[in-house]
């Protein structure tokens, strides 16, 4: 295939990744066949995952105009994934146009097209790397330039720690970088579970979405709630997506559909 100017040569466009199929399922344009091809397997067993992921992008912009709301100016962004409208740098703007974000993505090319949108601004960036290493992402010197962290953080995980396995323990991750954050920080997630849909489609949607692109890990509300031990809960405490805070024209008959908890908690010691 040709390669479009956007992606560069270490972009891998032989196979689909997670990113660039939450990207075709949004109708964006930074995807390949490949993606494209993974995106329609998946919803062949979950027709309703392009709403899903729309209605998770909603949970992510109330999140933000919360947080920003709340005097929170830093946010780190892990799992960011392909810059689409409403990215958080756009949202917390508007509400503070101090704010400072960090991007960070596994995908080079939610990378490269993030420091492509954001180039020549000082207040935000993005860097690769696997959120799975703490360490190496708030040690690095982008990182580090970009955030105080003698000052609140918000730390948002937006539909990604169903791709961290148990096996890699996602509360230690999470621990580590609340760590590393003073009180008042937060935190934000938004996370798949079988829990609202019909167990075998959901099943089966798993299975080909770990055949197809990476290992995916549903979990239930109360594993979901345990995430945020040690920190305070934002109310409605953690619900379905459509059900966190909704904006009018958000809401939904049936947000148990949408097989997504959401949740905010604040961090005060």
């Amino acid at each position: 295939m040709e390669r479009p100017a956007w992606a560069g040569p270490e972009v891998d466009v032989s196979k689909p990744s997670a990113a660039r199929i939450y990207d075709a399922h949004l109708g964006g344009f930074h995807n390949f066949q490949v993606d494209r091809d993974a995106a329609a397997k998946i919803a062949a067993f979950m027709p309703e995952l392009p709403d899903i992921m729309r209605a998770n992008r909603s949970f992510l912009r109330r999140a933000v105009r919360h947080l920003a709301g709340q005097g929170i100016t830093q946010f780190l962004d892990l799992g960011s994934g392909i810059p689409t409208v409403g990215n958080v740098h756009e949202i917390a703007w508007k509400a503070n146009p101090d704010c400072r974000i960090m991007y960070v993505d596994v995908d080079p090319i939610a990378v490269s097209h993030s420091r492509m949108i954001l180039s020549g601004i000082d207040q935000a960036t993005a860097i690769q790397g696997d959120l799975r290493d703490p360490h190496k992402i708030l040690s690095d010197p982008e990182t580090q330039r970009l955030l105080d962290f003698s000052q609140p953080v918000a730390v948002l995980m937006f539909a990604v720690l169903h791709f961290v396995p148990d096996a890699d323990d996602p509360a230690g991750i999470i621990r580590e970088y609340l760590g590393a954050t003073v009180p008042g920080s937060c935190l934000a997630i938004s996370h798949a579970s079988l829990e609202g849909s019909e167990p075998e489609k959901a099943e089966e949607a798993t299975q080909q979405f770990r055949r197809s692109v990476t290992d995916f890990s549903m979990r239930t509300r109360t594993e979901i709630t345990s995430l945020f031990d040690g920190l305070e809960l934002v109310d409605p405490g953690v619900v379905y997506l459509p059900e966190w805070k909704p904006d009018h024209g958000d809401e939904v008959k049936d947000a148990k559909r949408t097989s997504t908890f959401a949740g905010v908690a604040r961090k005060n010691r």
